[in-house]
């Protein structure tokens, strides 16, 4: 059985970030959320994974390698332009070869990995297994319909009325018999070629399509509310380690991970957080579920429940909660001028000022 992972997604929904960045790179609790899905699949038993990339490919090419570090082998799959699930299978067809595969998507995040889905989908071999789960806004995914008896009876891309609130999972499993589907397709009204379609179109065919409903954790971390959700999550289960140097005028409550090269000093940290390698952090207050990046500097500021890539500065600030800091990125006070706002933002930035 091979993986085929997309990692060729633009990631428009976390503007300005990924205007630089790839997507599935941005970190959670300081490790990129490919990777946690690279793992899952290692820890599924699959070695052999086709990695589709776009334009952020040297990016990724340059954090995976070749695998090895996953206990994986990766074949790099160049998908010119981002024309939808299905069409990432079409430019896959000689990697994939007449294997069955399972497909995850590289900005997704499951606890708990795959392992068992495999396991029941390698067990019973339908043509197509589906992973559902029940979310409040059907309308931003794909939307699967079931009958009495649990059967898949249809499916529809990010439909404008869902006839159900069960969501598709990112993750899919077929075999062979999905490559005449994926042939059969047309362009959907976004202009791409959608997988939903491809398994309605099995399930037209009198092929099996079975379906699980996971009740377990699932995010698609496609915006900035469902990172730092998640990395919440990802922060509840570490365990504290000191590998820096925190001096005896700090106060560390909870589970803290200071990593390599980490200086805290004159401040309070209350877990679960994470201070990356080579940070300095200096009388400051860190709060719960916050993610500090390498390299970043934080002076004179309170931070908690937000998300810091490498780089980045905040100093003498009061207080940044519930954010996500692009690399580099550089937070300090306004002067203290009346009425003034002074802003460099890049496209699409979304900014709350209290005035």
């Amino acid at each position: 059985m091979k993986a085929l992972v997309l990692a060729g997604g633009t990631g428009t929904r976390l503007r300005p970030i990924t205007h630089t960045s790839a997507k599935q790179l941005l970190p959670v609790a300081n490790k990129p959320v490919l990777f946690y899905g690279l793992e899952a699949i290692a820890g599924a038993g699959i070695h052999d994974v086709g990695l589709v990339v776009g334009d952020t490919a040297a990016a990724i090419e340059a954090a995976v390698g070749d695998g090895s570090g996953f206990g994986i082998r990766v074949t790099y799959i160049r998908q010119q332009a981002p024309l939808g699930l299905a069409h990432a299978v079409l430019v896959a067809r000689d990697f994939l070869e007449d294997e069955d595969f399972v497909m995850y998507l590289g900005d997704n995040f499951i606890v708990g990995g795959i392992t068992a889905l495999v396991g029941e989908f390698a067990a019973t071999r339908p043509d197509a297994q589906i992973m559902l789960t029940r979310v409040p806004d059907p309308s931003e995914f794909g939307v699967a319909q079931l009958d009495q008896s649990g059967q898949v009876i249809g499916l529809e891309e990010k439909p404008r009325q869902p006839k159900s609130d069960l969501a598709l999972v990112g993750v899919y499993m077929f075999t062979p018999a999905v490559h005449e589907a994926v042939r059969q397709l047309k362009p959907s009204w976004r202009g791409e070629l959608e997988i939903t379609e491809a398994i309605q179109w099995l399930i037209d065919n009198g092929k099996a399509v079975r379906s699980t409903t996971i009740t377990g954790y699932w995010k698609d971390t496609g915006n900035v509310t469902d990172m730092l959700e998640v990395n919440r999550l990802v922060l509840e289960t570490i365990e504290p380690r000191d590998d820096g140097v925190v001096e005896r005028d700090c106060e560390i409550i909870g589970r803290v991970v200071v990593e390599p090269g980490a200086q805290v000093s004159g401040s309070r940290i209350v877990g679960p957080a994470i201070i990356g390698a080579g940070t300095k952090v200096t009388g400051s207050y860190i709060g719960p579920y916050t993610a500090i990046g390498a390299d970043c500097l934080i002076d004179d500021s309170e931070i908690e429940y937000s998300i810091l890539l490498r780089g980045a500065s905040v100093r003498g600030v009061r207080r940044i909660q519930a954010s996500l800091i692009g690399h580099n990125a550089e937070v300090t006070p306004a002067p203290r001028v009346p009425q003034v706002h002074r802003l460099v933002l890049g496209d699409h930035s979304k900014v709350q000022i209290s005035s």
